[in-house]
């Protein structure tokens, strides 16, 4: 069975743009290793069995690892105020796992909705636990190719939503700001901000693909 993984040339081009500001090309590919890892935590967490952990490359060390880190602690927290939200997704929106397209469709459907009020931390957080949920339902349904086209799917909605948002910010680095400051109300501000997706992620449940049920 294929597996996630990045080459060590990959990986050393994706650390050194944290350097410099990053292309619109970098901050994809970045997003999509960060997509990787999120995905792989989610099916260990799952307990789903579909690749030999030792084939399985994690995001590459250094500043790229502590996003990926940080990334994944703010999706803890995240999933844990709404764990029905990031489960069962494929039951949620109703949709077969069979098909590349339908899939595609739907989880474009479900970031065009979460980010409809604008873009956020938080709501970027949610994009990512959204799509782990989804692979982790396709590895489930025995349709482990998929996961390749959640992450190339997040890739392709990063890079015509978001890279503009991230390049103003500096980059992904930029979420690390979401945990430095000690001042609980400080550092909630993101879930607050995450939160207020909720609505258009429900919406989309509803809605998306909505001919079909």
């Amino acid at each position: 069975m294929e597996v996630l993984r990045c080459s060590s040339v990959f990986a050393a081009e994706v650390m050194e743009v944290f350097d410099r500001s990053p292309t619109d090309k970098e901050l994809v590919s970045q997003a999509k290793a960060l997509c990787r890892d999120y995905i792989n935590s989610r099916l260990i967490r799952a307990g789903v069995s579909w690749s030999k952990p030792e084939h399985s490359a994690p995001v590459p060390g250094g500043k790229l690892a502590e996003v990926s880190a940080i990334l994944l602690r703010l999706g803890d927290e995240l999933e844990y105020i709404r764990p029905n939200v990031y489960r069962n997704i494929a039951r949620q929106l109703n949709i077969s796992l069979h098909s590349e397209t339908v899939v595609t469709d739907a989880f474009l459907a479900v970031a065009a909705q979460i980010f409809t009020a604008g873009i956020t931390w938080g709501k970027v957080v949610s994009l990512y636990a959204v799509a782990a949920g989804l692979a982790v339902d396709c590895v489930r349904h025995a349709q482990p190719a998929m996961v390749h086209t959640i992450v190339d799917c997040l890739g392709e909605f990063v890079r015509k939503t978001l890279v503009t948002w991230l390049k103003r910010r500096g980059g992904w680095a930029d979420i690390t700001k979401c945990v430095v400051s000690t001042d609980p109300s400080l550092r909630s501000h993101w879930l607050v901000a995450a939160v207020c997706s909720f609505g258009h992620f429900l919406k989309a449940i509803f809605f998306v693909l909505l001919p079909e049920r």
